[in-house]
Protein backbone atom coordinates (compact mmCIF):
# COMPACT_ATOMS: atom_id res chain seq x y z
CA UNK A 1 0.00 0.00 0.00
CA UNK A 2 1.07 3.60 -0.38
CA UNK A 3 0.99 6.84 1.47
CA UNK A 4 1.24 10.13 -0.39
CA UNK A 5 2.65 13.12 1.43
CA UNK A 6 1.78 16.26 -0.50
CA UNK A 7 3.40 19.57 0.33
CA UNK A 8 2.11 22.83 -1.14
CA UNK A 9 4.01 25.54 0.70
CA UNK A 10 2.56 29.07 1.04
CA UNK A 11 5.01 31.85 0.16
CA UNK A 12 5.12 33.02 3.79
CA UNK A 13 6.81 29.76 4.84
CA UNK A 14 9.32 29.32 2.01
CA UNK A 15 12.34 30.18 4.19
CA UNK A 16 12.31 26.83 6.04
CA UNK A 17 11.98 23.20 4.92
CA UNK A 18 8.44 21.87 4.74
CA UNK A 19 9.50 18.75 6.68
CA UNK A 20 12.81 18.22 8.44
CA UNK A 21 13.84 15.01 10.23
CA UNK A 22 17.09 14.67 12.15
CA UNK A 23 17.90 11.30 13.67
CA UNK A 24 14.25 10.38 14.19
CA UNK A 25 13.87 6.84 15.53
CA UNK A 26 11.13 4.87 17.24
CA UNK A 27 11.06 1.48 18.94
CA UNK A 28 8.20 -0.51 20.44
CA UNK A 29 8.31 -3.13 23.16
CA UNK A 30 5.97 -6.03 22.43
CA UNK A 31 5.32 -9.50 23.76
CA UNK A 32 4.91 -12.43 21.35
CA UNK A 33 1.27 -13.44 20.90
CA UNK A 34 -0.53 -16.58 21.97
CA UNK A 35 -2.11 -17.69 25.27
CA UNK A 36 -0.72 -15.89 28.35
CA UNK A 37 1.11 -18.99 29.56
CA UNK A 38 2.94 -19.30 26.23
CA UNK A 39 3.96 -15.69 25.74
CA UNK A 40 7.66 -15.03 25.83
CA UNK A 41 9.65 -12.14 27.22
CA UNK A 42 9.18 -8.60 25.97
CA UNK A 43 11.04 -7.91 22.74
CA UNK A 44 12.01 -4.60 21.22
CA UNK A 45 11.16 -3.84 17.62
CA UNK A 46 12.68 -0.93 15.74
CA UNK A 47 10.05 0.82 13.65
CA UNK A 48 12.22 3.72 12.44
CA UNK A 49 15.99 3.68 12.15
CA UNK A 50 17.30 7.20 12.87
CA UNK A 51 15.87 8.86 9.77
CA UNK A 52 17.45 12.01 8.37
CA UNK A 53 15.24 13.57 5.73
CA UNK A 54 14.30 16.97 4.39
CA UNK A 55 11.39 17.87 2.14
CA UNK A 56 11.96 21.01 0.14
CA UNK A 57 9.63 23.98 0.14
CA UNK A 58 7.19 24.06 -2.74
CA UNK A 59 7.74 20.37 -3.52
CA UNK A 60 5.49 17.32 -3.53
CA UNK A 61 7.03 14.25 -1.92
CA UNK A 62 5.51 10.77 -1.95
CA UNK A 63 6.37 8.31 0.84
CA UNK A 64 5.32 4.74 0.13
CA UNK A 65 5.80 1.40 1.83
CA UNK A 66 3.94 -1.76 2.80
CA UNK A 67 2.39 -2.20 6.24
CA UNK A 68 5.22 -2.73 8.70
CA UNK A 69 7.75 -0.62 6.81
CA UNK A 70 7.72 2.15 9.44
CA UNK A 71 5.75 4.50 7.23
CA UNK A 72 2.75 4.75 9.54
CA UNK A 73 4.99 5.38 12.53
CA UNK A 74 6.64 8.24 10.66
CA UNK A 75 3.28 9.69 9.70
CA UNK A 76 1.99 9.53 13.26
CA UNK A 77 5.07 11.38 14.45
CA UNK A 78 4.57 14.08 11.82
CA UNK A 79 0.88 14.28 12.75
CA UNK A 80 1.83 14.91 16.43
CA UNK A 81 0.18 11.64 17.48
CA UNK A 82 3.41 9.97 18.57
CA UNK A 83 6.65 11.19 20.15
CA UNK A 84 9.97 9.99 18.62
CA UNK A 85 12.43 8.19 20.89
CA UNK A 86 15.37 10.13 19.48
CA UNK A 87 15.91 13.06 17.15
CA UNK A 88 13.70 15.96 16.12
CA UNK A 89 10.96 16.40 13.55
CA UNK A 90 9.85 19.82 12.31
CA UNK A 91 7.07 20.93 9.98
CA UNK A 92 7.55 24.41 8.52
CA UNK A 93 10.11 24.97 11.26
CA UNK A 94 7.77 23.97 14.10
CA UNK A 95 8.81 21.11 16.36
CA UNK A 96 6.12 18.40 16.29
CA UNK A 97 6.48 17.83 20.04
CA UNK A 98 6.93 21.35 21.45
CA UNK A 99 4.74 23.14 18.86
CA UNK A 100 2.11 20.45 18.29
CA UNK A 101 -0.83 22.88 18.22
CA UNK A 102 0.73 25.00 15.50
CA UNK A 103 1.69 21.95 13.44
CA UNK A 104 -1.89 20.64 13.48
CA UNK A 105 -3.17 23.80 11.82
CA UNK A 106 -1.10 23.04 8.72
CA UNK A 107 -1.79 19.34 8.18
CA UNK A 108 -4.57 16.95 7.24
CA UNK A 109 -4.45 13.20 7.76
CA UNK A 110 -6.42 10.32 6.29
CA UNK A 111 -6.50 7.27 8.53
CA UNK A 112 -8.60 4.18 9.23
CA UNK A 113 -10.40 6.10 12.01
CA UNK A 114 -11.97 8.77 9.80
CA UNK A 115 -14.92 10.47 11.54
CA UNK A 116 -18.07 11.81 9.89
CA UNK A 117 -21.53 13.16 10.65
CA UNK A 118 -23.26 9.89 9.80
CA UNK A 119 -26.73 11.43 9.35
CA UNK A 120 -25.39 13.80 6.70
CA UNK A 121 -24.52 12.89 3.12
CA UNK A 122 -20.97 12.66 1.71
CA UNK A 123 -21.52 16.02 -0.01
CA UNK A 124 -22.69 17.69 3.22
CA UNK A 125 -19.67 16.29 5.09
CA UNK A 126 -17.33 17.45 2.34
CA UNK A 127 -18.92 20.90 2.20
CA UNK A 128 -18.54 21.25 5.98
CA UNK A 129 -14.82 20.43 5.70
CA UNK A 130 -14.40 22.76 2.71
CA UNK A 131 -15.92 25.64 4.66
CA UNK A 132 -13.63 25.00 7.64
CA UNK A 133 -10.60 25.24 5.33
CA UNK A 134 -11.95 28.08 3.20
CA UNK A 135 -12.01 25.91 0.07
CA UNK A 136 -15.65 26.30 -1.02
CA UNK A 137 -15.01 27.49 -4.61
CA UNK A 138 -15.96 24.72 -7.08
CA UNK A 139 -16.12 22.32 -4.12
CA UNK A 140 -18.96 20.23 -5.56
CA UNK A 141 -17.27 19.72 -8.93
CA UNK A 142 -13.92 18.90 -7.31
CA UNK A 143 -15.55 16.48 -4.86
CA UNK A 144 -17.44 14.68 -7.63
CA UNK A 145 -14.26 14.42 -9.71
CA UNK A 146 -12.22 12.82 -6.93
CA UNK A 147 -15.00 10.47 -5.84
CA UNK A 148 -15.58 9.42 -9.45
CA UNK A 149 -11.88 8.53 -9.80
CA UNK A 150 -12.13 6.54 -6.56
CA UNK A 151 -15.04 4.55 -7.93
CA UNK A 152 -17.82 5.85 -5.65
CA UNK A 153 -21.25 5.49 -7.35
CA UNK A 154 -22.73 8.83 -8.36
CA UNK A 155 -25.97 8.23 -6.45
CA UNK A 156 -24.03 7.85 -3.17
CA UNK A 157 -23.06 11.53 -3.09
CA UNK A 158 -26.33 12.65 -1.52
CA UNK A 159 -27.28 9.62 0.60
CA UNK A 160 -26.66 9.60 4.38
CA UNK A 161 -23.17 8.38 5.31
CA UNK A 162 -24.70 5.69 7.52
CA UNK A 163 -26.13 4.03 4.40
CA UNK A 164 -22.69 3.68 2.77
CA UNK A 165 -20.38 0.71 3.17
CA UNK A 166 -17.14 0.92 5.13
CA UNK A 167 -15.18 1.09 1.88
CA UNK A 168 -17.36 3.87 0.47
CA UNK A 169 -16.97 5.91 3.66
CA UNK A 170 -13.18 5.58 3.42
CA UNK A 171 -13.28 6.89 -0.13
CA UNK A 172 -15.17 9.94 1.13
CA UNK A 173 -12.45 10.45 3.76
CA UNK A 174 -9.80 10.44 1.04
CA UNK A 175 -11.83 12.86 -1.08
CA UNK A 176 -12.16 15.14 1.94
CA UNK A 177 -8.40 15.29 2.38
CA UNK A 178 -7.84 16.27 -1.27
CA UNK A 179 -10.67 18.79 -1.19
CA UNK A 180 -9.30 20.82 1.74
CA UNK A 181 -5.88 21.31 0.12
CA UNK A 182 -3.83 21.27 3.35
CA UNK A 183 -0.23 22.48 3.44
CA UNK A 184 0.80 18.94 4.36
CA UNK A 185 -1.36 15.92 3.54
CA UNK A 186 -0.64 12.66 5.38
CA UNK A 187 -2.29 9.41 4.29
CA UNK A 188 -1.98 6.73 6.96
CA UNK A 189 -3.06 3.29 5.71
CA UNK A 190 -6.02 4.71 3.76
CA UNK A 191 -6.91 1.30 2.25
CA UNK A 192 -7.05 -0.67 5.53
CA UNK A 193 -10.41 -2.39 5.87
CA UNK A 194 -11.47 -1.91 2.25
CA UNK A 195 -12.65 -4.75 0.06
CA UNK A 196 -10.05 -5.89 -2.53
CA UNK A 197 -11.66 -3.99 -5.41
CA UNK A 198 -11.92 -0.73 -3.46
CA UNK A 199 -8.39 -1.20 -2.15
CA UNK A 200 -7.01 -1.41 -5.68
CA UNK A 201 -9.04 1.67 -6.75
CA UNK A 202 -7.44 3.72 -3.98
CA UNK A 203 -3.95 2.28 -4.53
CA UNK A 204 -4.09 3.06 -8.25
CA UNK A 205 -5.17 6.63 -7.55
CA UNK A 206 -2.40 7.17 -4.98
CA UNK A 207 0.33 5.68 -7.19
CA UNK A 208 -0.93 7.55 -10.24
CA UNK A 209 -0.94 10.82 -8.29
CA UNK A 210 2.53 10.07 -6.87
CA UNK A 211 4.06 9.20 -10.25
CA UNK A 212 2.41 12.11 -12.06
CA UNK A 213 2.75 14.85 -9.45
CA UNK A 214 5.61 14.05 -7.07
CA UNK A 215 8.99 15.69 -7.44
CA UNK A 216 10.44 12.93 -5.30
CA UNK A 217 9.52 9.44 -4.10
CA UNK A 218 10.80 7.92 -0.85
CA UNK A 219 10.37 4.17 -0.39
CA UNK A 220 10.57 2.92 3.20
CA UNK A 221 11.44 -0.68 4.02
CA UNK A 222 12.15 -2.02 7.51
CA UNK A 223 12.20 1.45 9.03
CA UNK A 224 14.93 2.71 6.69
CA UNK A 225 15.02 4.45 3.31
CA UNK A 226 15.26 1.91 0.50
CA UNK A 227 15.06 4.49 -2.30
CA UNK A 228 14.87 8.27 -2.57
CA UNK A 229 14.76 9.84 -6.02
CA UNK A 230 12.53 11.58 -8.57
CA UNK A 231 9.91 9.26 -10.16
CA UNK A 232 11.54 9.50 -13.60
CA UNK A 233 14.86 8.37 -12.16
CA UNK A 234 13.28 5.47 -10.27
CA UNK A 235 11.40 4.35 -13.38
CA UNK A 236 14.32 4.90 -15.76
CA UNK A 237 14.79 1.15 -16.21
CA UNK A 238 11.24 0.79 -17.48
CA UNK A 239 7.95 -0.11 -15.85
CA UNK A 240 5.61 1.70 -13.50
CA UNK A 241 6.18 2.95 -9.99
CA UNK A 242 4.51 -0.22 -8.72
CA UNK A 243 7.06 -2.28 -10.68
CA UNK A 244 9.87 -0.24 -9.11
CA UNK A 245 8.41 -0.80 -5.64
CA UNK A 246 8.33 -4.56 -6.18
CA UNK A 247 11.91 -4.54 -7.48
CA UNK A 248 13.22 -2.44 -4.58
CA UNK A 249 11.44 -4.16 -1.68
CA UNK A 250 10.37 -7.58 -2.91
CA UNK A 251 6.77 -6.69 -1.99
CA UNK A 252 3.70 -5.86 -4.00
CA UNK A 253 2.22 -2.47 -3.10
CA UNK A 254 -0.80 -4.29 -1.62
CA UNK A 255 1.19 -6.62 0.62
CA UNK A 256 0.87 -6.61 4.41
CA UNK A 257 3.70 -7.65 6.71
CA UNK A 258 3.39 -9.14 10.16
CA UNK A 259 3.33 -5.87 12.05
CA UNK A 260 1.71 -2.55 11.31
CA UNK A 261 4.26 -0.01 12.44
Amino acid sequence: MATLTEVAIPASRRTVPAVELRGVSKCFRTRPGGPPWRRGAMVEKTALQALDMEMAVGAITGIIGVNGSGKSTLIRILATLMVPDTGTARIFGHDVVRDAGTVRRHINRVSVEAAFFKELSPWENLLYAARLYGAVDDARARAESVLRRLGLPGDAMDRPMKQLSRGQQQKVAIARSFLTSPSLLLMDEPTTGLDPHSKRDVQRLILAEAEALCDRIVILEGGAVAADAPPAELCAGGGSLEDVFLRMTGHSIGDDTEDSS
